[in-house]
């Protein structure tokens, strides 16, 4: 007997904003109850991605780049969007190339997950590129503002148990890597 929640019947749908990084409708829905909400939220966004990089010397490359929505500088892995044409992994491949120098080596796809399945239409691809070096400086978009920083396993790990790193996303593929290592 399967008795999974069925899915909403979308009655009509309204662009309110169309921007490229902001995409917001206003979904009417019917939930399979008979129950109607007129107001029901959604932020389309392109798939992302985010890399745990580390080097041939087995440093993390972090960033610390400024967040306005927390207006806060935090640590973070290497993310990015996924640009029409590319697949998750060149998406990777091109981000982590572009916000640090640093490519080659070798990937792996960790996991995909939702930024927040209830709002948002997009995946976030998270990858670990292992024996990755320095090709070239960073190519940053005029927009962008991030320092690299080299750090070893026991920094990261200090910054995962001290509560640091603040971006879920990004925290998700670390825990991951440093449980299924038993480094934590």
């Amino acid at each position: 007997m399967n008795n999974d929640p069925k899915a909403w019947e979308v009655l009509q749908s309204e662009y309110l904003i169309r921007k490229p990084w902001l995409t917001a409708r206003r979904d009417c829905v019917r939930l399979p109850n008979g129950t109607e909400n007129h107001e029901y939220y959604i932020l389309e966004y392109p798939d992302w991605v985010n890399v745990i990089a580390i080097t041939e010397d087995g440093k993390f490359i972090m960033e610390r780049q400024y967040r306005h929505g927390l207006r806060r500088t935090d640590y973070e892995i290497c993310a990015g969007v996924c640009e029409k044409g590319e697949t998750p992994l060149e998406s990777a491949q091109r981000e982590l190339y572009e916000e640090t120098g640093f490519g080659e080596g070798k990937w792996t796809r960790l996991m995909s997950i939702s930024p927040n399945s209830s709002t948002t239409t997009n995946l976030c691809h998270c990858f670990l590129a292992q024996n990755v070096r320095r090709v070239s400086g960073q190519h940053l978009e005029d927009t962008e503002d991030i320092a690299v920083h080299l750090m070893t396993t026991e920094d990261v790990r200090t910054l995962l148990l001290n509560n640091e790193i603040k971006q879920a996303l990004m925290l998700a593929p670390l825990w991951r890597y440093f449980a299924e290592r038993h480094l934590i």
